[in-house]
């Protein structure tokens, strides 16, 4: 014979539903739970958070405009306290998956503030005719202003740990760059051998990439400074204070630090969620940098035989089960795969982005999710990849020398002494016979031995050939 469990009545517009006794949440939580049981997902901890936070800031903010009494107030206030210690992070079942806008999500947050501030006051759970999740948590405010606002908040400090991920990382390349300043090497073009320049020069590039990539995931994350709480239903501020709006807003800044300020215009902040869909194509264009660049660092340290060889990748784990000494590039390949993770998930965004109608995008939650998992994955796994793989890359200066020595691009140099099409000629022929371009322009009289070696001198070159160009690492240096 099962225990029977312990419950309490609860009624919404709907009708009367039995709550287990033991939890926070409520009637409509409880309807959520059933109508979306479909990942298993929850919310993430960052929106939890955030919205923790946006509803003290409310709590105070009706508090001292007068609609909400201080003992409700401030016992509203200490459960949201609790709640960001994580006191009741099991509290909030609700899929991500669920009512458009995030009505569910919203009310589960109301109806654990609420229940936890009875309970502080010394009054049953459930006793929502002294403590209403609606008309006490809830007051001057929509799941349309609320949900949006939260979400600014949990990406924009989530946005800055990426930052500091990807801070970290670019100087990682940065370093590297100048530890191979002087590893010449065959440039590749069309995967083809090109001029030659040094190793460091492509890893200070991969480092101006990440600052590039990281100055625009800044740039999109400061317009969502910009938030649509006081808008309530669909942008018209109903039911709020006139102040509501400038006085949630200056305690909102005080608890978060951040410089949030009310949208320009309450309507569209509600109809369009075009700054979460900037911010998200930042991390997508994040994604594709670090997948090229973890793709180069594989195909640079190919091999170690049939391949390119130029670099040592570090070796972190076996990399066959059947093949006895195999080493994978294992790090480049996880990032890959979270990279990919990124760009799929910006397409979930942009497809949201656009399905909102009218007077609200109802598809918020989904976006939110997604970038927040974007966030998460990348501030997870960069920091990885930084230690675990770029930390510990070395240069094959050997292999790299040999390849540049034997590439027929050299014959480029020449142009300007012998013109193009001989200078073409000269490279099949050093590719067809196999010797050096060098040792080939003496043999044709093209060059002495002398103004060989001055000419094709690499250490000269990776310090001269491309000083004019002032968006080279060398001369940012000077």
């Amino acid at each position: 014979m099962s225990e029977r469990v312990s419950t309490r009545q609860e009624r919404d517009s709907l009708g009367t539903r039995e709550v287990p006794a033991e939890v926070y949440w409520g009637i409509q939580t409880l309807r959520a739970v059933e109508n979306f049981s479909v990942s298993g997902v929850r919310e993430p901890a960052a929106l939890v958070r955030a919205y923790l936070v946006l509803k003290k800031a409310a709590a105070y903010a009706n508090m001292a405009l007068g609609e909400v009494d201080g003992e409700r107030g401030g016992a509203i206030v200490r459960a949201a306290d609790e709640g960001l210690e994580g006191r009741f992070d099991d509290q909030f079942p609700v899929d991500v998956f669920q009512a458009g806008a995030g009505t569910s999500f919203h009310m589960n947050v109301n109806e654990v503030l609420a229940n936890r501030a009875l309970e502080l006051l010394g009054r049953e759970k459930g006793d929502y005719a002294y403590l209403s999740p609606n008309d006490h948590v809830n007051r001057g405010q929509s799941t349309n202003d609320t949900f949006p606002t939260a979400s600014h908040i949990a990406i924009i400090t989530e946005a800055d740990r990426l930052l500091a991920a990807l801070d970290s990382l670019a100087l990682a390349f940065s370093t590297k760059g100048e530890e191979f300043s002087d590893v010449q090497k065959s440039g590749r073009t069309h995967l083809m051998d090109a001029l030659p320049l040094t190793l460091g020069d492509e890893f200070a590039a991969y480092a101006a990439a990440l600052r590039r990539a990281a100055w625009r995931v800044r740039e999109r994350r400061e317009d969502l400074m910009e938030v649509a709480i006081g808008g309530t239903a669909n942008g018209t501020g109903a039911n709020a204070h006139p102040q509501f709006r400038e006085t949630v807003l200056a305690d909102l800044n005080r608890f978060t630090g951040l410089g949030l300020v009310p949208a320009g215009d309450s309507f569209e902040a509600l109809q369009s969620r075009a700054q979460m869909a900037a911010f998200s194509g930042a991390l997508r264009e994040l994604a594709l940098e670090l997948i090229r660049i973890a793709n180069d660092l594989r195909l640079l340290g190919s091999g170690p035989t049939s391949g390119l060889a130029e670099i040592t990748l570090p070796a972190v784990q076996p990399g066959s089960s059947i093949m006895a000494g195999k080493v994978n590039p294992v790090m480049a390949e996880c990032l890959d795969m979270v990279a990919f993770q990124v760009v799929g998930n910006d397409t979930a965004v942009a497809l949201a982005a656009q399905a909102g109608q009218v007077d609200l995008n109802v598809m918020t939650p989904v976006m939110t999710f997604n970038i927040l998992t974007s966030l998460s994955l990348l501030i997870s796994f960069l920091p990885l990849f930084e230690k675990k793989c770029v930390a510990g890359i070395g240069a094959n200066r050997g292999q790299a020398r040999a390849s540049l020595m034997k590439n027929p691009a050299l014959a480029t140099l020449l142009s300007p002494r012998i013109g193009y099409l001989r200078a073409a000629e000269l490279a099949e022929e050093a590719m067809r016979r196999g010797v050096a371009v060098p040792a080939l322009a003496v043999e044709k009289g093209y060059l002495t031995e002398k103004e060989a070696a001055e000419l094709f001198d690499m250490e000269r070159m990776a310090r001269s050939l491309y000083a004019g160009y002032p968006w080279t690492h060398r001369e940012k240096k000077e």
